[in-house]
């Protein structure tokens, strides 16, 4: 039972955590609402959740042997994080926002592929949760995963769409709208800085 709550907690604070695709998703349900952010939120815990899996089921033997891996996928996931947040402060502050400006399921997925946050999170849980003789103790993990990053996901974007509240005016949802874009940009600024530190 003691490891069920402890794949749960971990699970729970690697899933809460601020980090870039929950910005995303806060700004997207503030903008757009909690069900058209509702694809890129799938997209994001599908594509996290095979990420997990492709590197528990034997990649992490690759990033042991070429670690400086991580170092690409850290550079290609800054600039992706960087597009993103450049994406959302620039984007037009009106009441009615256009469809094409809603971050999708493949944006989604594509940002947990190219998340640092994400990958560091699949490797702690790969290397505190699976076992060399089975499987079965890491299946668990990824599905308990699975679920609970969900769930957090999801209030990410409900607290998102709660904020519409205060977002009434157009000037509002554009200094929210940049206030985001740049938390996304100076996140990206930060991980790629820490590529060469």
């Amino acid at each position: 039972m003691s490891i069920l709550i402890a794949m749960f907690s971990f699970s729970l604070v690697m899933s809460i955590s601020p980090g870039p695709v929950n910005m995303v998703i806060v700004s997207s349900g503030a903008t757009h609402g909690i069900r058209r952010t509702f694809p890129f939120v799938s997209g994001a815990v599908i594509g996290f959740t095979l990420l997990l899996l492709f590197i528990g089921l034997g990649f992490y033997r690759f990033i042991n042997t070429y670690p400086f891996f991580l170092k690409y996928v850290g550079i290609a996931g800054s600039t992706f994080i960087f597009y993103m947040g450049y994406m959302i402060a620039t984007s037009k502050p009106q009441m009615d926002i256009e469809e094409r400006t809603r971050p999708t399921f493949p944006q989604g997925f594509l940002m947990q592929w190219l998340n640092p946050k994400a990958w560091l999170a699949s490797m702690a849980g790969v290397s505190l949760f699976s076992t060399p003789d089975s499987n079965q103790l890491f299946l668990t993990f990824s599905l308990i995963y699975f679920v609970v990053c969900y769930l957090s996901l999801f209030a990410w974007s409900v607290m998102g769409d709660k904020v519409t509240i205060v977002l009434n005016s157009e000037s509002r949802i554009g200094n929210f709208n940049k206030l985001m874009g740049g938390l996304l940009i100076a996140t990206a600024c930060f991980l790629l800085y820490s590529q060469f530190a």
